[in-house]
């Protein structure tokens, strides 16, 4: 459980969001202050399967709680010059435990309100308690309407249908043909008065910052007014689609089903300090809001909050740590399967589109990744029968395309490395561009993909002899591709490894991308070499939230991961702190321990001090993307970060103490 007193100081309304999501991909999300910064914002957010993808159909409800003659407000927003309502804000604390709530002071009046998502539905559930009142009142509700794509805006228009249908204890609207119907339904009496219109020039703070358009008008239908008595409870149901016909009950039955997760969860932390034990839960927690099923069926992972999709390299970085290493096999296998079917001349997708559908095949290391990603499985279930009828096929094409040549230039040379792009080309993590060119150029031999390279073609021998294959097997090889590794990429003088090599030079940077030739299974490097790997990146790069993606000592080291998208961009593996990072390093660090048990205690109280301030400070409970590389690392990028929590819990998994 986390919990904020909003009343000291600094509040930070909005600068704290808080996430809540359904498991198909829809989301809702805000900031305390209930006060939009961003175009991704909103109380429904639906995973559409027509039109396909996210959509915010619902942005906001200004609710108010009207006692005698005052009217309380709850929600704020931001206009040209002005902030409604004005003054303080009523918020005294809110909580994430099971769901997000949120209680309101307001003279005599105590109010809780509480946010929770269906699993597997579009409806969003809004609940009131009023737990101090001298009498009670009314609740109050603007629901203000968006019905557009998450990444675009909504501006008053004559195409939409003001008409509002009364229904039981609500009312339907269908704003736009094409778009799904959207239903408003209480669980108690509730009068609603159609009163359509526009509210124009809502701005939105974050994406001014970001350098993108950030004012939007909203749809008002009407107003839905509900009379609550002392110490009364009303829930608000608005759905996508249909109608929910007992808003309470589905409340009660989603809050059973999250109690239960939670006892499964708390059974993944055994072993630990109770503080350790509280973050680990909260980061299980937060990486099951990443694993959704699309509305078509197909399973997937979400890269990040609220404005990423699914993404083949996140997805599978992030899956050992989402999936296997919290018990969810069949969901990981399920998504491992889904990926290899989409297999092309030994590359996966790069991206997938709102329903699931491969849309890029631009990378390198996914299909790497993707031998990383077995291999986790294979550690943990050892089901030999398995890993041979779902995925042995596709891993043999792989390594078969990769070896006879594939697109972008990607390729085996004579001593067994491979290269891979060109100068135009961003084939790596490192992907960012400016102007179309790589501001992190790594076309040639990258060392990260020549470490994954090496692991696989271990992995695939190891298994061929398993599974008495021949066809799998490169014991012949290695030898070849570890020594060019070592020749190639090893810097003798600082004792630590380049980070690439193209045109016959070395890129001497100091990267963290050197770390997968010591944290993966199978290593190139020597016991003293890879002790070297980790020392250079312990100095260098390690900082409180994650490990830089430049040495600060580098004349192109980027220290602010701020500005519009070009400064972005040529910030983003310039410096910029990425927390999944940690995941390696600490694989790598107890890889070369000399004293193991210290080294895991090093790496709690690494993990604890983090997580201990982060989890309250961006997107409440779980873990941003990127940080800066300067102090004090502010957090940036989106709020929820798969392959963040991923990774992290994959650490505490590899740290916990011994048992007995």
């Amino acid at each position: 459980m986390i919990r904020i007193d909003c009343r000291r100081p600094p509040f930070l309304g909005m600068a704290r969001e808080w996430l809540e999501a359904n498991g198909r991909g829809g989301y809702a999300s805000t900031t305390l202050s209930g006060c939009h910064t961003r175009r991704y914002h909103g109380l429904m957010v639906a995973n559409l399967l027509k039109p396909e993808g996210r959509h915010v159909l619902l942005s906001k409800l200004e609710d108010s709680f009207l006692a005698g003659n005052i009217e309380h407000f709850f929600t704020a927003h931001r206009y040209p010059g002005v902030i409604f309502p004005p003054g303080p804000s009523p918020l005294v604390e809110f909580v994430l435990d099971l769901y997000p709530s949120l209680t309101y002071l307001a003279g005599e009046i105590r109010l809780r309100k509480s946010i929770l998502l269906a699993r597997g539905k579009d409806v969003v559930l809004v609940r009131y308690d009023l737990e101090g009142s001298p009498e009670g009142g009314h609740l109050r509700f603007k629901p203000f309407l968006a019905f557009r794509g998450y990444h675009e805006l909504a501006h008053e228009n004559n195409c939409l249908s003001t008409r509002a249908k009364q229904i039981e204890n609500g009312f339907r609207i269908e704003p736009y043909q094409g778009m799904p119907p959207l239903f408003f339904r209480g669980s108690a009496f509730s009068s609603f008065t159609h009163s359509p219109l526009w509210y124009r020039n809502f701005e939105y703070d974050e994406e001014r910052e970001r350098g993108f358009d950030w004012h939007e008008d909203l749809f008002l239908p009407g107003i839905l007014e509900v009379p609550l008595k002392k110490n009364g409870s009303f829930v608000l149901a608005v759905s996508s689609g249909e109608p929910v016909e007992d808003p309470t009950a589905m409340w009660e039955a989603e809050t059973v089903r999250r109690g239960q997760e939670r006892k499964e969860d708390e059974k993944l932390a055994t072993g630990l300090d109770a503080e350790d034990r509280d973050i680990l839960r909260m980061l299980i927690a937060a990486g099951r809001q990443f694993l959704i099923t699309t509305p078509s069926g197909r399973p997937a992972i979400i890269a990040g909050y609220p404005w990423f999709g699914s993404w083949g390299r996140d997805t599978l970085i992030a899956l050992p740590g989402l999936a296997f290493c919290c018990g969810r096999i069949e969901e990981g296998i399920g998504i491992l399967a889904e990926l290899g079917r989409h297999e092309k001349e030994g590359l996966l997708p790069n991206f997938f589109s709102g329903d699931g559908k491969p849309e890029a095949y631009n990378t390198v290391d996914s299909s790497l990744l993707y031998f990383r990603a077995v291999q986790e499985l294979f550690r943990i279930t050892g089901d030999t029968e398995l890993v041979h009828s779902l995925f042995w096929p596709v891993m043999k094409r792989i390594i078969g395309c990769f070896m006879a040549g594939t697109r972008f230039g990607i390729g085996m040379d004579e001593g067994g490395l491979l290269q891979a792009g060109s100068e135009a080309t961003a084939l790596t993590w490192m992907d960012a561009t400016v102007g179309g060119s790589p501001v992190t150029p790594r076309h040639g031999y990258a060392v990260e993909i020549n470490a994954l390279w090496y692991n696989a073609l271990c992995f695939a021998t190891e298994l061929a002899a398993r599974l008495d294959d021949p066809e799998g097997a490169f014991a012949a090889l290695l030898p070849r591709v570890r020594r060019s590794f070592r020749e190639t990429f090893w810097i003798e003088a600082g004792g630590y490894l380049g980070d690439a090599f193209r045109n016959g030079l070395l890129d001497a940077a100091i990267r963290p991308n050197q770390l997968f030739a010591v944290c993966l299974p199978y290593s190139p490097l020597t016991p003293g070499e890879q002790t070297g790997v980790v020392r250079t990146v312990r100095e260098h790069l390690l900082a409180p939230c994650g490990l830089r993606t430049l040495s600060p000592a580098d004349p192109a080291y980027r220290g602010r991961y701020r500005g519009n998208g070009i400064e972005r961009d040529a910030a983003y593996h310039q410096g910029t702190v990425w927390p999944w990072l940690v995941g390696p390093f600490g694989e790598a660090a107890l890889r070369v321990a000399a004293d193991k048990e210290a080294e895991k205690a090093f790496l709690r109280r690494y993990l604890r001090d983090f997580l201990g301030s982060h989890l309250t400070e961006a997107g409440i409970g779980t873990v941003s993307e990127v940080f800066d590389g300067d102090t004090p690392h502010s957090p940036g990028g989106c709020i929820a970060q798969a392959w963040s929590v991923a990774e992290l819990i994959r650490l505490y998994m590899l740290i916990l103490p011994k048992q007995g």
